[in-house]
C-alpha cells in the first residue's frame, strides 16, 4: 500500500513540476522583454495564489527528487523487500520534509512567500 500511493504521488509530482515549469518560463520571457514586463510579472508572482501555487511546487521538487532516488535504488534491485520499502518510504517522506523546512528558513524563500520584505 505505501509503495502504490507514494509510486503515484511520484508520478503526480512529475506531471505538477511540469505544470509548474510554464511559470518558470514566463518569468523568463517577461525577464528577456523588457523592464515593464517583468514588473508586471513580479505583481503576478506576488499574489497569494501564485505563492501557494510556488510553496507546494518546492514540496512537490523535493519529495519528486527524494522519490526519483528511491525508483533509482529500486531499478538496480534494492528495496523490494517489505521492510525495505516502509523503510525507503519514510526515509523519502523524513528528507522531504527536512529539505523543504531548510530550504523555507534557511534561504529568502520563506520571506517572499510569505510576502514579507
Amino acid at each position: 500500500m505505501y509503495t502504490m500511493v507514494l509510486s503515484i504521488l511520484h508520478r503526480a509530482t512529475g506531471l505538477f513540476l511540469s505544470a509548474c515549469s510554464l511559470l518558470f518560463v514566463g518569468w523568463l520571457v517577461a525577464a528577456a522583454a523588457g523592464p515593464d514586463a517583468y514588473a508586471a510579472a513580479g505583481r503576478f508572482f506576488s499574489g497569494f495564489a501564485v505563492r501557494f501555487v510556488l510553496t507546494v511546487a518546492l514540496a512537490a521538487f523535493w519529495y519528486h527528487l527524494f522519490a526519483g532516488i528511491r525508483h533509482l535504488a529500486w531499478d538496480l534491485g534494492f528495496g523490494f523487500e517489505k521492510s525495505s520499502a516502509r523503510a525507503s518510504a519514510a526515509v523519502v517522506l523524513v528528507c522531504t520534509a527536512a529539505a523543504f523546512a531548510a530550504t523555507l528558513f534557511l534561504t529568502p524563500a520563506w520571506r517572499w512567500l510569505t510576502g514579507t520584505p
